[in-house]
């Protein structure tokens, strides 16, 4: 290399040496320009991002949550759905006379409040459950309602005209109120203590509790005999082709208790 280029080589080096110190001058003073506002408005930018990143960070927590509850609420709208199927399978075989009382009962709520002579007695005597602890459904604050499991004109129908007889789809599902009637008057009784029940009815109560911790009916809903008193079902030929059919429907079991003829509700298959 001979010394001109080395000089030219120099110079240029030189000057691109000149040109980046000119620059950095140049930054610094926009930097130092206004150095009052420069750090506010920096820390103002600072303090925006961080909010906005807290924001998104909450709205991602958000949506995991959701997403979490998704399973849950696809699990409790199929648990209405079928709830929503039995009430409508319950209120399409409901009878007639059964529907009128309930539309008298919405439409004057304070006649709920009426005993209905036509049920047992025994159903409205005071009884506060939390005092003492169930003996049929253990775990619970107080006896759940009797199942009333409905048949439908189908199930009717598929039965011989021997065993049906006269027997019309509202005559059994009114007996079928009836016993779920019968059957929460007796677990009324085995669990309300002592002191909340009418002399009279203690030594059934003893009775009823004996029977309810047998094996056959431990834990399920159950009526006597004895209990039935009409008006929708009696001890005539019409109720007893009514209890045979409810047996050959699946509605009921029957054992025999000591001296007691024991009818136990049962689910349908």
């Amino acid at each position: 290399m001979d010394l001109k280029q080395a000089g030219s080589s120099l110079d240029a080096l030189v000057s691109s040496f000149h040109t980046r110190i000119v620059e950095l001058q140049e930054l610094v003073i926009a930097r130092n320009m206004y150095p009052s506002t420069s750090m506010p408005d920096l820390s103002a930018v600072d303090a925006t991002l961080k909010t906005m990143e807290s924001q998104i960070q909450a709205i991602k927590d958000r949506l995991q949550e959701e997403r979490n509850a998704i399973p849950k609420a696809k699990k409790l709208i199929d648990l209405s759905q079928r709830q929503q199927r039995k009430l409508q399978h319950m209120l399409a075989h409901m009878p007639p006379s059964m529907l009128k009382n309930q539309s008298r009962s919405v439409q004057n709520p304070s006649s709920s409040l009426v005993p209905d002579d036509s049920g047992p007695d025994i159903l409205h005597e005071p009884c506060h459950l939390k005092e003492e602890p169930v003996a049929m459904l253990k775990g619970k604050k107080g006896p759940s309602p009797a199942p009333r499991w409905y048949i439908s004109a189908e199930e009717l129908d598929s039965l011989s005209s021997y065993m049906r007889g006269r027997l019309t789809l509202d005559k059994v599902n009114i007996a079928i109120n009836e016993i779920a009637m019968y059957a929460e008057a007796n677990s009324h009784l085995v669990s309300c203590p002592k002191k909340k029940l009418a002399e009279d009815t203690w030594e059934k109560a003893l009775e009823l509790r004996d029977i309810a911790t047998t094996e056959a009916v431990k834990g399920k809903h159950f009526f006597l005999e004895t209990d039935i008193k009409g008006p929708g079902l009696k001890l005539d030929n019409t109720g007893k082709a009514i209890l045979t059919v409810l047996r050959h429907l699946g509605r009921i079991l029957e054992a025999r208790i000591g001296h007691h003829r024991v009818f136990i509700l049962s689910k349908p298959h």
